[in-house]
């Protein structure tokens, strides 16, 4: 079984930074360092984008994961269009 922190409905880890650029990236503050953090953190972090949705012990994880894993992919993909 997959340690909690592993888990794909787990709240993602951050720091302290990637919150405050997350909020002034919402209140229209964020200069362009933190809107680049906002950004990698949502996508990395988040959504999981570069992770393997699969989880062995539960298809319900594996597609919970996987509602993570495309919104990430979405925004991978508007970035590159």
């Amino acid at each position: 079984m997959a340690k909690v922190k592993d888990a794909a409905w787990a709240p993602p880890e951050y720091e302290l930074a990637d919150l405050t650029a997350v909020q002034a990236l919402a209140a229209g503050t964020a200069d362009e360092a933190q809107q680049k953090r906002a950004l990698r953190w949502v996508v990395e972090k988040v959504a999981a984008t570069y992770d393997l949705s699969y989880r062995p012990d539960s298809d319900r994880d594996t597609a919970f994961a996987e509602g993570r894993r495309f919104v990430g992919l979405q925004l991978v993909k508007a970035l590159h269009l």
